[in-house]
């Protein structure tokens, strides 16, 4: 029912357009995107196939045959049209078997592979998809990419070439971590930022939330679809955890286990919403943690869902804020006021999603349905559902946008938290960073795809 109230007014006052600004009841469009069109849509085609929403699919389906189009001249992000576009292009296709799915995600990874071509080989963070040239967000330290945006195009490159027969995507996020491999890595960490012309580290902030997340997600994630065979992601993501558990990992004095920052060496006692998805990195991973540390690595998951949980429940709506830290005698809440809003995000129903799934505790569906609560009474209006500015307050001020990653992350997540474990069942299914699942791969699946051509 969600969904379909978040659909049908995307529907009804934005259809093509990116996304919804629910109050105004008009398209909002968001510059990470350029001039592609649809985000919304294309973010939501699995949502709606594995909801059984026919009608809809269908509906979206042929509005991308006739109208998805990647010739504009514009500047996107290159990270962003990955995970949503092609992320969201992949898994319908492999959901639904729809060619044209496949034919546009190809498409458009053809047209991101000039981002690559920088003296290393490390990607620039936004590409103008019609000229070809590419350039680096004007505040990254020094002229940098960010770890996190060229740490998350391994899952949607490998499927491009198992796809396309076109090694060519494959090759360029494997020499990603060639460069990162021949670099030192600062007591193991890796900084948020690299130079793509140098080779060298920006400043030497670390961090498991903003602009360096998804790398790590996508280390452990490069292992589980290659079917455990690909163990140079294996071995990066373990050895990753083991400096985050050493430098990051701290307990407050109330008992909650969070991860800092690291700013050169100096800790800052805050924690990111986008951080709260580690939790379910953590539980997902411990199957293959090594020496007798699976025990260790699923207590660790639990411990940060209870963390981001408490994030959660200590606001006045339930829901929690962009960021909350750890200081000043405070726990788990947010101090500053440009860090009480929430903008709809999946990460903490995500991890709630994989500890539900790992362990079966009844507590994760409960938490679940406290965030449901939260959203239906705090951020459904009208016309869709809306951020909140203060989650703080009790009194909703809208943010007036309905991001496409509530229908792709947020929404998905809870389905699947409510759902059986063989809906998209763990063995089988890897999710993307913007929730998309995309089929493990074994070792016979190129022959079989040969044999289907």
């Amino acid at each position: 029912q969600m969904m379909k109230h978040a659909w049908d007014n995307y529907k009804h006052y934005a259809w093509g357009l990116n996304e919804l600004k629910p109050i105004s009841k008009q398209g909002h469009s968001s510059n990470l995107f350029g001039n592609i069109q649809g985000a919304t849509i294309v973010d939501a085609l699995d949502t709606l196939y594995i909801m059984e929403m026919k009608e809809e699919f269908k509906e979206a389906k042929e509005w991308v045959e006739k109208n998805l189009d990647f010739n504009v001249n514009a500047e996107i992000s290159v990270f962003e049209v990955n995970i949503r576009f092609v992320g969201g292009l992949l898994s319908a296709y492999y959901l639904s078997g729809e060619e044209v799915f496949r034919k546009k995600a190809v498409e458009l990874g053809e047209k991101l592979l000039p981002a690559f071509n920088t003296p290393t080989g490390i990607p620039w963070a936004l590409l103008n998809i019609k000229s070809g040239i590419g350039r680096n967000w004007p505040w990254a330290s020094g002229g940098s990419s960010i770890l996190a945006e060229f740490g998350t195009l391994h899952l949607e490159f490998v499927h491009l070439s198992h796809l396309s027969g076109n090694p060519v995507f494959a090759e360029k996020v494997m020499n990603i971590r060639k460069v990162l491999n021949r670099l030192d890595k600062p007591e193991g960490l890796y900084p948020n930022y690299l130079n793509p012309s140098s080779g060298q580290w920006g400043q030497h902030h670390v961090s498991i939330g903003g602009l360096g997340d998804s790398f790590y997600e996508y280390l452990l994630k490069a292992w589980l679809m290659s079917d455990k065979t690909d163990e140079e992601g294996k071995k990066m993501y373990y050895d990753a955890v083991q400096a985050i558990e050493t430098h990051l990992i701290r307990k407050s004095s109330g008992g909650l286990t969070y991860i800092a920052e690291w700013k050169g060496g100096l800790l800052e006692h805050k924690m990111g919403h986008l951080t709260c998805f580690a939790g379910g990195m953590f539980a997902l991973g411990a199957d293959g943690a090594p020496n007798d540390k699976t025990g260790h690595h699923i207590e660790l998951g639990a411990e940060i869902a209870r963390t981001c949980h408490e994030s959660y429940d200590r606001t006045s709506m339930k829901l929690g804020p962009e960021a909350f830290r750890f200081d000043g005698g405070v726990e788990a809440i947010a101090t500053r006021q440009n860090e009480k809003y929430y903008i709809l995000r999946p990460e903490v129903i995500e991890t709630y999603m994989y500890m539900w799934r790992l362990t079966h505790d009844p507590k994760y569906r409960q938490w679940g349905w406290e965030a449901v609560e939260a959203l239906e009474k705090h951020c459904r209006v009208d016309g869709g559902y809306s951020g909140i500015r203060d989650v703080y307050n009790n009194h909703e001020s809208h943010d007036d946008v309905q991001q496409s990653f509530f229908l792709s992350e947020t929404l998905k997540y809870l389905y699947l938290l409510f759902s059986e474990d063989d809906l998209l069942p763990f063995e089988h299914w890897v999710f993307n960073t913007e929730a998309h699942p995309l089929p493990v791969l074994h070792k016979d699946d190129g022959n079989k795809e040969e044999n289907q051509k």
